[in-house]
């Protein structure tokens, strides 16, 4: 072997079991991230494409060794069509997943579009949701601390969540981490300025809480007609 062709060596084996082992790192933690619920919403969503571009960047350097090999301009060329395959597929399976989400929905994803649509009875059969809403209720968040802490309503009521804070909120219903789910709401990302609003079509007693920061909670009470 001659020392042109040496210095072309494409990688070692300390290489791939580097590589190796950042895989099954940058792999377990997304993992053990939603299995534990320790991130949700949006920033769970940005955790997992960080990773996920982390785990790129792995296999490109460590395994298919873009720029190091006696064709680094083949390496590019590849590693562009393995990126373009990979934007593809990732944007092809968010929509198919959107998609069956909708259409295939539990009752609860069922309830919340007959909400948001206004569709009170379908075939004569209740949706469970409000025909029209009626009276609003506020519920503010400034500096940690909800007020009121305990909400009284009447079914089919509206209530508003309002962050004073220059931290997000997600607002998530039941006992943390074991959330519940409220008329079809799961989950409410409330911005600082941006207010979130549900319709309170499910009778009975709730809690609330801050996914982020759980001791940010509340109840609300919600009286049959």
């Amino acid at each position: 072997m001659t020392r042109q062709q040496t210095k072309h060596e494409p990688g070692t084996m300390t290489s791939y079991v580097i590589g190796f082992v950042l895989s099954l790192v940058f792999t377990f933690i997304p993992y053990y991230l939603v299995v534990n619920k320790a991130v949700s919403g949006n920033s769970l969503v940005a955790t997992i494409l960080g990773f996920a571009v982390l785990q790129l960047f792995v296999q490109v350097f460590f395994f298919l060794h873009l720029g190091r090999g006696p064709k680094p301009f083949y390496n590019v060329v590849f590693f562009f069509a393995t990126v373009g395959i990979i934007i593809i597929a990732v944007g092809g399976a968010l929509i198919i997943m959107t998609n069956l989400y909708r259409n295939m929905s539990p009752d609860e994803v069922t309830t919340k579009l007959a909400q948001d649509e206004g569709i009170a009875q379908v075939g004569g059969q209740k949706t469970g949701a409000c025909q029209e809403v009626k009276s609003n209720h506020i519920v503010t968040i400034s500096n940690g601390q909800v007020s009121p802490v305990r909400t009284q309503a009447q079914l089919c009521d509206t209530m508003t969540f309002v962050n004073k804070d220059n931290v997000i909120r997600e607002i998530a219903f039941g006992s943390h981490p074991n959330h519940e789910v409220y008329g079809g709401e799961t989950e409410e990302i409330v911005r600082k300025n941006y207010p979130k609003t549900i319709t309170l079509n499910q009778a009975g007693d709730y809690s609330f809480h801050d996914h982020l920061n759980p001791s940010v909670s509340g109840l609300f009470v919600v009286a049959q007609q």
